[in-house]
């Protein structure tokens, strides 16, 4: 049979997302379209693609198989009806990122704007979370992540600053109470505000003075998650709760307001800045290429 291709990538769309609602949330078409169009797609094929509960989707075995070879089928075809908007005068259409909560803070604020600014038709969608995710599978074009979370066979691109802190702090009220440590290891005795990742790892503090390296495990009242929570953690700090260890740009409007005092900064690790990156294909759609480019024109 001659199947429709918008059928198809509405079969492909909900096979993903696990529902027809699901679906219908993460694109522009509503759940009795797409369960249509795969009326449609059964009807014609004569043979059951997907298996619905009243809780999820999935594949059948001929679903499975037929997903596993469209999927790069409709790339492909993305990719090529792409080319036509290399001969407009400005670049069109959507560019989905998945950045870490971090980046979306200090690192978009000031290339998002201009970036919109020079490319008004291009929509971008920013997903930020802290969990490891493939990007390609979540559907994005492209992410933002630091060296030591990049995927093999991708492309990296430096974005944002090339090097940063994370600073310890605390309110000067809590410090007068509690005293100011000394060295990494005091903080083993101080209400400390932790953070942790979503798969339930709670985050190690580590310090760095003049070649020796200090990672301690500290308690304290509180814990966040990271990245969705960690205002919180901020908001606790500046009440003298306790120490908190964050991204330096991100404390850094306290720290010069005096509202925040800062502990043990000699020890302050620095690290490498963050990364853009994107599969290595030899065509990238219009709007990703805008925006390398774009990020490349700044650097330069």
């Amino acid at each position: 049979m001659a199947a429709d291709l918008g059928d198809l990538a509405a079969f492909v769309a909900v096979a993903e997302a696990g529902g027809f609602r699901e679906a219908a949330r993460a694109g522009n078409a509503s759940a009795s379209s797409l369960s249509e169009a795969l009326r449609r797609l059964e009807a014609g094929f004569g043979v059951r693609l997907l298996n619905r509960t009243t809780r999820s989707v999935a594949p059948t075995e001929a679903g499975a198989r037929l997903l596993e070879r469209l999927k790069p089928a409709l790339g492909e075809v993305a990719a090529a009806l792409d080319v036509v908007n290399g001969f407009r005068d400005r670049p069109a259409g959507s560019l989905r990122l998945n950045v870490p909560v971090s980046a979306a803070r200090l690192v978009l604020p000031k290339i998002v704007p201009p970036f919109l600014a020079a490319y008004p038709d291009i929509h971008l969608d920013v997903v930020a979370e802290d969990g490891f995710v493939d990007v390609l599978a979540a559907g994005c074009d492209a992410g933002i992540r630091y060296e030591e979370r990049l995927e093999p066979d991708m492309i990296a691109v430096p974005i944002g600053p090339r090097s940063q802190r994370f600073a310890t702090a605390a309110a000067p009220a809590y410090l007068d109470r509690r005293g100011r440590p000394a060295h990494p290891r005091d903080l083993l005795e101080h209400a400390c505000l932790r953070g942790r990742f979503a798969s339930g790892a709670s985050t190690e503090w580590e310090f760095e003075r003049d070649g020796e390296t200090v990672r301690i495990e500290p308690g304290g009242p509180l814990t966040v998650r990271v990245g969705t929570a960690t205002d919180l953690a901020v908001e606790a700090a500046l009440a003298g709760v306790g120490v908190i260890t964050l991204f330096e740009d991100w404390l850094r409007p306290h720290l010069d307001s005096g509202a925040l005092e800062p502990v043990l900064e000699p020890w302050w690790p620095r690290f490498s800045g963050p990364f853009l990156y994107y599969p290595g294909r030899r065509y990238l759609p219009a709007p990703l290429r805008a925006f390398v480019d774009f990020i490349g024109a700044r650097r330069g």
